[in-house]
Formats: structure tokens, C-alpha cells, sequence
């Protein structure tokens, strides 16, 4: 079943076919590790194939080299951009110190999105990673979870040299200002 269905395609179509319960659970035990790399291209590929929608996720030939294992929990990690269950936030906190810098960064996205404030301490980390883009996703979950003391860790990225980065923390500010309804200084 080769696909070019969205990621939101997919997970729901698995949603679907297996139950929103069951594909948190699978995502969970693949993010944090319950279900290892070797058992995901082995006995519980049926899953992984589900909330990726392809039959050979990552398209590798068997065996699979260990070292792209941390792909599965990249997508695991991406399917609660889709569906969600509160208990899934014990399992992000784990994944805040995942690693893999891409698995990182869909724990900031997901702590964006679904504005997730007990996950943004765990991410302040990220702010000094070398990649601007982790750096970003970094800020902008502060923007859109943290609290009025987390303004003091993005600020100084006001000066990175990246644009992108910089841009992520005007409109972070602006946000925690809008949201807190409170000035920051």
C-alpha cells in the first residue's frame, strides 16, 4: 500500500480501521521505546504500517540499520498532531530527551499545537540546540504553552543569527503577551 495520503490522512484512516485508543497506545509505545526498532520491523510492523500508511516505512531493505530507528518514533510522535489522549503527555515529557533532534521537535510542535504548558520546561533545552530550526520549533511552543517566567529563556534568541528564529520570538512574545494578558518587561 504505497500512499501519498496526507499524515492526517493516514492516522485517520488507522483511527478509523482500529480505534483512536489503540493507535495512541501503539504511538506511545513506539515513541518511548516499549515497542524497540527491531520488534517495529519485525513482529509489530502491522502498526507501524498503519499510522504511516506505507508497507516498507522508510523504505529500507531488511534488516533495517538500527541507526534509522529513530524514524518510528519520529512518526509516532507526529500522529498526536492527529489524535490525542490526555495521558499522552507523560510519554512527550519522555520524548523531550529523546536523542533524535527531529523527535524533539515534534514534541515542540505537538506542545505548540495543542498548547501543552507542562511539556515547555522540558523543551527549554532545545533553545541553544545548534539547528535553527529545532530552535524555532523551540520558541514557538514557549509562545503558544509557556508562562510569563519563560519570556526571560527566548528573549536572548531575539539575537540569533538566524531570521527564522528571530521572527519565532517576535511573534512568541507577542503571543505569551496576548495570552497571559500581560505586559512581559
Amino acid at each position: 500500500m504505497t500512499t501519498r495520503e496526507s499524515p492526517r490522512e493516514v492516522v485517520r484512516a488507522a483511527c478509523a480501521e482500529h480505534g483512536d485508543d489503540a493507535v495512541v497506545d501503539w504511538c506511545v509505545a513506539f515513541l518511548t521505546g516499549e515497542i524497540p526498532g527491531e520488534a517495529a520491523y519485525g513482529a509489530e510492523l502491522p502498526k507501524l504500517v498503519a499510522i504511516t500508511g506505507f508497507d516498507n516505512p522508510g523504505g529500507w531493505t531488511a534488516p533495517v540499520d538500527p541507526v534509522n530507528y529513530y524514524w518510528i518514533r519520529v512518526w509516532a510522535a507526529r500522529a498526536f498532531l492527529y489524535v490525542w489522549r490526555d495521558d499522552v503527555v507523560d510519554a512527550l515529557l519522555v520524548a523531550a530527551n529523546d536523542p533524535a533532534w527531529r523527535v524533539r521537535e515534534h514534541v515542540a510542535r505537538i506542545t505548540a499545537q495543542r498548547e501543552l504548558g507542562q511539556v515547555v520546561d522540558a523543551l527549554l533545552p532545545m533553545l541553544d540546540h545548534e539547528l535553527p530550526r529545532v530552535r524555532t520549533a523551540a520558541v514557538r511552543a514557549v509562545g503558544a504553552a509557556g508562562e510569563y517566567e519563560h519570556a526571560a529563556a527566548i528573549r536572548p534568541l531575539a539575537e540569533d543569527p538566524d531570521h527564522t528564529v528571530r521572527a519565532a520570538v517576535e511573534r512568541a512574545l507577542t503571543t505569551l503577551e496576548t495570552r497571559l494578558d500581560r505586559p512581559l518587561q
